[in-house]
């Protein structure tokens, strides 16, 4: 109830959902940089393999040399050569 009520309110406004509902964001840059905020933690972290809770669920992130660069309680910045990206 309370989720729709602000998706209501932030299109009034036109306001993203990512701002409005904490929804999960997903910035790439080419396939070296990958930025997700809004995310609920770290399962797996190895170089070749990623996988973070999401409020959708989980997104696995493969590739090669994969590092965190970042990570705050609001966002994670990978670093390395992304092949794969998908929900799971």
């Amino acid at each position: 109830m309370k989720r729709k009520r602000w998706q209501r309110i932030g299109a009034l406004l036109d306001i993203p959902d990512d701002i409005t509902m904490n929804v999960t964001r997903i910035t790439m840059v080419g396939r070296h940089h990958l930025l997700i905020e809004n995310h609920r933690g770290i399962i797996e972290y190895t170089s070749e393999l990623l996988r973070v809770r999401v409020d959708e669920g989980e997104l696995c992130i493969s590739g090669s040399r994969l590092s965190l660069a970042v990570i705050e309680p609001e966002q994670v910045k990978i670093e390395g050569m992304v092949t794969v990206m998908r929900y799971v």
